[in-house]
């Protein structure tokens, strides 16, 4: 019975991080899937023939240059395309181009707004500095300052001095936290078309949050927060899919001697006297260890992996009121043609993304019907077609198109189940959408595979389908991420940690939880 350094629970990007990180230092590492591939919710299959698609993730917007440096991501096969910018078509006929330069995004907006157009530097430039603290706040273990430790407190004053040069914003900070898209975006733009245009995304942050609800402000930082001016590159769409990632993370750990294990799933953490000392399988398998990292996320890790009698209710009480209800939902496609977008006619019919938003007030009556258990009739659309750029990815004539969209319910009302019909319901919903903007695409459609969150959840163990294992609202970031006194990447069990979304700083293909759980025990297998 081989015995590990670290046994790591789940091979998703984080765990590959995290695995990486300790193998680099010369740790002997193994980590354990359950799934055939490795990747998590950043994979990509093959879903028909010929067709590669990523499944779930499928846009590297977040995925930290530190550590694809640190790890030599670009020397292992990572590579982001060069692609147009992003269109967003209105049912009028006219569109608004995603322009990287900001003079040319300015002449965009003048076509709704003057006052808008010349209000977005001002905007931009307030973002920009905005997210220099949250960059540094990321990579912060969180502590727990109402513990009264004398070193708990040190690590406190430690941590408030290095973001002291963030005091000065700090109320637009707790603003960006707090307030809706909606209402911060206000602060600078009034156009109906201009305001839609920014907080639209809302929709499709992949949680459960509407443009107008309280707290949905944050996700108008994600755009800045990743620093495309490195040695490591632009963000962007990925050359192979999202899967690339993740081999790329797979290649590198075990080029430092990691031992990665799929189809293997996990059955229970094995914890004597009050210490993680390994895992069992489902197979029956031992496999002993001097601690265990899970990937898993907190209500797996802790409402299933875990015996009740090793942990405190009170734990157990908070994981379970963790809240991950997702309201999002994934449409991949295999096409015999490129959707012709009537707001592009006499241009190329390839942009880099196409967002479908009408309005805020229609996304935010989307959120209300996906909280009452129907689905939306205007959802929220983001959609690529990678295979205009990405060869790679299907059949010479052929396309993919992914699909991420928003708002559907969990659970449908009258006891209805996510069942073919209601599916196909869903894509009808859908295509009639999209017809609007792209008459003739449902007839280009060959295959299509529909997700909704409690496929999410079967999928990839993504609780109630939640992307980011739980809401990233004020209640469930940093200190109180995944639940108070436990947001340092440690556990209850000593020898135990997280690695995973649900740790700080949360979901997204970020590497950033892998990367903070590996210094953090590193400290402490010194």
């Amino acid at each position: 019975m081989a015995e590990f350094d670290a046994v790591i629970v789940g091979a998703g990007h984080n765990g590959l991080v995290c695995a990486a990180y300790l193998a680099k230092a010369g740790h002997k590492v193994c980590v354990i899937e359950r799934r055939k591939v490795v990747g998590g919710a950043a994979v990509t299959e093959e879903l028909w023939p010929g067709f590669r698609l990523s499944v779930a993730a499928y846009w590297m917007s977040l995925l930290q240059p530190k550590v694809m440096m640190d790890l030599d991501l670009l020397r292992h096969g990572v590579k982001v395309l060069d692609i147009p910018p992003g269109i967003q078509p209105f049912r009028d006929g006219s569109s608004v181009t995603f322009w990287g330069d900001e003079k040319r995004m300015c002449d965009e907006l003048r076509k709704y707004s003057e006052a808008d157009a010349q209000a977005y530097p001002q905007f931009v430039a307030h973002m920009k500095n905005l997210v220099v603290h949250l960059r540094k706040l990321i990579y912060e273990v969180p502590v727990d300052f109402t513990t009264g430790k004398v070193k708990e407190l040190a690590k406190t004053a430690g941590l408030v001095w290095r973001m002291r040069s963030a005091g000065p914003m700090f109320y637009d900070i707790w603003d960006l936290l707090t307030l809706s898209c909606h209402d911060y975006l206000q602060r600078w733009f009034s156009s109906p078309e201009v305001l839609t245009i920014f907080g639209c995304y809302a929709s499709g942050s992949g949680g459960n949050i509407g443009p107008m609800s309280p707290g949905s402000a944050y996700v108008l930082a994600r755009p800045y927060l990743r620093e495309s001016d490195t040695e490591a590159g632009p963000g962007g769409l990925v050359e192979g899919g999202m899967g690339a990632i993740s081999e790329a993370l797979r290649a590198v750990s075990e080029e430092h001697g990691v031992e990665i294990r799929c189809d293997a799933p996990v059955a229970e953490i094995i914890v004597e006297n009050g210490s993680a000392k390994g895992v069992r399988l489902a197979s029956g398998e031992i496999i002993k260890s001097r601690i265990v990292v899970s990937n898993a996320n907190a209500k797996t890790l802790f409402l299933r992996l875990l015996r009740p009698e090793h942990l405190p209710i009170s734990v157990i009480e908070a994981v379970k009121r963790i809240r991950t209800t997702s309201s999002c939902f994934k449409i991949n496609m295999a096409l015999s043609g490129l959707p012709q977008w009537t707001a592009l006619k006499g241009q190329s019919q390839a942009p880099g993304s196409i967002t479908i938003a009408e309005n805020l007030e229609e996304l935010q009556d989307a959120f209300h019907s996906a909280q009452h258990g129907r689905m939306a009739e205007n959802p929220y659309m983001w959609i690529l077609t990678p295979s205009a750029f990405d060869k790679t990815v299907a059949p010479e004539g052929k396309h993919t198109m992914s699909l991420l969209g928003g708002h559907v319910p969990y659970e449908l009302k009258d006891g209805r189940a996510w069942d073919e019909q209601s599916k196909e319901a869903l894509f009808d919903i859908v295509a009639n959408s999209i017809e609007r903007y792209a008459p003739g695409f449902r007839e280009l459609v060959l295959h299509k595979q529909v997700l909704v969150a409690k496929d999410l959840e079967q999928m990839f163990d993504l609780p109630t389908g939640h992307v980011h294992h739980g809401e990233l609202s004020l209640d469930q970031i940093f200190f109180k991420r995944p639940i108070a006194h436990y947001a340092d990447y440690k556990s209850p069990i000593k020898g135990l940690y997280q690695c995973g979304a649900s740790a700080h700083p949360g979901g997204g293909v970020t590497g950033v939880p892998g990367h903070n759980a590996a210094q953090v025990i590193l400290a402490e297998l010194k």
